[in-house]
């Protein structure tokens, strides 16, 4: 299969954006209230949203390789390591608590921007300063 045009592969990533937002706004994923509440336990709603995702994404996974020679915008299907460290670790303790204190996280803030909600600014503005000071951390790091 060949590659796609540049301008074709925008097209599919600018749809591919556009649905995850629109199941994103949907779902009431953008709403910090409704992840707030489903996080303390007291809506589980978002648990079928999560579940019905996994569920696609493993499909999805295991069958595109099998029925497709390549994927839509590369020459092959490769499998990435994934490797479980300390930074991994706290990375993800980061992310949860940030999420767990604000009730967003970085789909659902942007996609709660295109909504109207200005104030998801807020929270982005945090994720990049945050991404910003993981950058700077990384490249002080002697390379092993």
């Amino acid at each position: 299969m060949k590659r796609l045009q540049p301008w074709a592969a925008l097209l599919v990533v600018l749809a591919g954006g556009m649905l995850f937002g629109y199941g994103l706004a949907l779902s009431t994923m953008i709403s910090p209230e409704v992840v707030l509440s489903f996080l303390t336990g007291e809506d589980y709603g978002l648990t079928l949203v999560m579940g019905g995702a996994v569920a696609i994404t493993l499909v999805c996974y295991q069958l595109a390789p099998r029925w497709m020679d390549s994927p839509v915008m590369d020459k092959q299907f490769m499998l990435r390591e994934a490797k479980l460290d300390r930074d991994t670790v706290l990375g993800s303790v980061i992310f949860g608590l940030g999420w767990g204190l604000c009730g967003v996280c970085p789909g659902p803030a942007i996609a709660g921007l295109g909504a109207g909600n200005m104030d998801m600014l807020w929270a982005l503005a945090g994720m990049f300063a945050g991404a910003y000071v993981q950058g700077w951390l990384a490249n002080r790091k002697p390379v092993a």
